[in-house]
């Protein structure tokens, strides 16, 4: 699909702190600022994307390795691959295309080395040190912590935006990214 992979920009944290509800924050802001974002979520889970009793879901279940649905709208790839390992970030990354989106935020893979920005809330109950890796470039709490990185307020959408914003004009300045 892409010949170039745009910049990619993982948000880690604990299960509960509010990742998927930072990204619905994120996304609307970014794209006021002339961003084009895509995202990559990880699951654990098994996961549908149609609905049982819809034709793409029946034609998919009838053993079809791969389904595209289609409209004027949107189009979407289901690829069945039950005997494969977890495609790399770096794949899935590359299967976007660059042309429609500037970043790709992603959710999960927090053991892939790509900046991250970890997110942490007090009421976890966990500790904050074991998201620091050395590809963190920025920590978002609701607490203040001692970090020698940039931090945020995890509440303040607009602020986490405009650090994204600024960030991504570094990488796209010194040529890090597509």
């Amino acid at each position: 699909m892409s010949a170039t992979v745009p910049a990619l920009l993982a948000v880690t944290a604990f299960s509960g702190t509010g990742k998927t509800t930072l990204l619905t924050q994120l996304i609307p802001r970014l794209s006021q600022a002339g961003i084009r974002v895509g995202i990559i979520k990880h699951t654990h889970h098994k996961m549908d994307v149609d609905t049982p009793g819809k034709d793409s879901y029946e034609l998919r279940k009838a053993g079809a390795r791969q389904t595209m649905v289609a409209s004027e709208a949107r189009w979407a790839l289901m690829t069945e691959t039950p005997d494969l390992a977890m495609p790399s970030l770096s794949w899935l990354a590359g299967q976007m295309d660059d042309k429609l989106i500037d970043l790709i935020l992603v959710e999960g893979f927090k053991d892939e080395p790509v900046p991250k920005i970890a997110l942490f809330r007090k009421d976890t109950g966990k500790e904050w040190l074991p998201l620091i890796d050395r590809h963190v470039i920025a920590v978002a709490s609701d607490v203040q912590i001692d970090v020698n990185l940039p931090l945020l307020d995890i509440n303040q959408p607009d602020e986490i935006a405009a650090f994204i914003g600024n960030w991504l004009r570094g990488q796209v300045q010194s040529g890090t990214c597509g």
